[in-house]
């Protein structure tokens, strides 16, 4: 049957195929590692993060699939953009000559690398995000009904330097609703410097309050 990560839906998705109704151990005990460690990181928990990641790539490497492995590699990578975090996806490069041709144009697109030629690999709710940022088309993030996938995208049109008004407060609205403290104080941070480029400072004021608020006592 087909095993899906939950939270890969908004990325990629890791998936087995196995004979009979019920999933491996392994994919179980893979998906709720990622699980873990995605919430981990987006609340700005590195010690869970970094243990949970551990345990899914050794769930995933009984395997041997490097398909797989890289897919859980690109997810870590990706709630990093969506909290603003660029950095080479290390993970993901050790594997990127027997990943699938979607696998390295989604790593690409997390890199801000993507070729015009490679957006059709993409998941569908990530595409217009990537057009937009080769274009320097300013997208609808609001369409994006998924609150990860929604940030990732708004992470990568701000890598590309297009980060309006409009689609930073859709990001922070996303990520407020999840609670994902490390997303929401990256993009707050944004918002603040938008704020204060324009000359508003009862709006830059009013977003440190926020700020001030988010982080931990």
């Amino acid at each position: 049957m087909m095993l899906k990560i939950a939270m890969l839906a908004a990325v990629v998705s890791l998936t087995s195929c196995a004979s009979g109704p019920k999933p491996a151990d392994w994919q179980l005990n893979a998906k709720g590692a990622i699980e873990r460690a995605v919430a981990a990181y987006l609340e700005g928990n590195n010690r869970v993060e970094a243990a949970e990641i551990a345990k899914a790539r050794e769930e995933i490497s009984s395997t041997g699939r490097a398909d797989l492995m890289a897919r859980a590699e690109l997810l870590a990578c990706a709630s990093r953009v969506a909290s603003l975090v660029f950095e080479p996806c290390a993970g993901f490069e050790k594997l990127r000559q027997d990943a699938p041709p979607a696998e390295r144009a989604y790593a690409d697109y997390l890199a801000g690398t993507l070729r015009p030629q490679d957006i059709n690999l993409l998941p569908k709710n990530q595409q217009i995000s990537a057009q937009a940022a080769i274009t320097r088309a300013q997208p609808a993030p609001e369409s994006i009904a998924n609150p990860l996938a929604r940030l990732i995208a708004a992470g990568a049109v701000f890598q590309a330097g297009q980060a309006s008004p409009a689609l930073v407060q859709s990001a922070v609205d996303a990520a407020s609703s999840q609670g994902w403290r490390r997303p929401l104080l990256a993009w707050l941070g944004v918002q603040q410097a938008l704020a204060e480029k324009a000359g508003d400072s009862v709006q830059a004021a009013r977003v440190q309050r926020r700020i001030a608020l988010t982080l931990k006592p």
